[in-house]
């Protein structure tokens, strides 16, 4: 797959695993603790998804500094990480184009 083989791509795929890892902790597993009284899962996916979070700030931390990137790009690609269905919006708009102008 080639989009494992670059820093951004790699990037790309903690993006999307991120993004849906908060989705099932704020949609599936945050109604079983409260309406059903089921806290498990929701220990177990906050877990999983705390260890994506803070992998996904520090790859792009990386990135910036080895990338160069500007304050904006590595602002905008960390608030998308607290906001719901940001990590998508950062790899369409963001992390997609930055690969898009390597691969020319």
């Amino acid at each position: 797959m080639d989009l494992l083989k670059t820093q951004i791509g790699r990037l790309r795929v903690l993006a999307f695993v991120e993004g849906v890892s908060f989705l099932v902790l704020l949609f599936v597993t945050m109604p079983l603790k409260y309406a059903f009284e089921m806290p498990l899962p929701n220990k177990i996916f906050g877990l999983i998804h705390g260890l994506l979070f803070v992998l996904y700030v520090y790859t792009v931390f990386q990135i910036t500094f080895e990338q160069k990137w500007k304050f904006k790009i590595m602002s905008l690609a960390l608030l998308a990480s607290i906001i719901p269905f940001g990590t998508f919006w950062a790899d369409k708009k963001l992390f997609k184009p930055i690969q898009d102008t390597f691969n020319e």
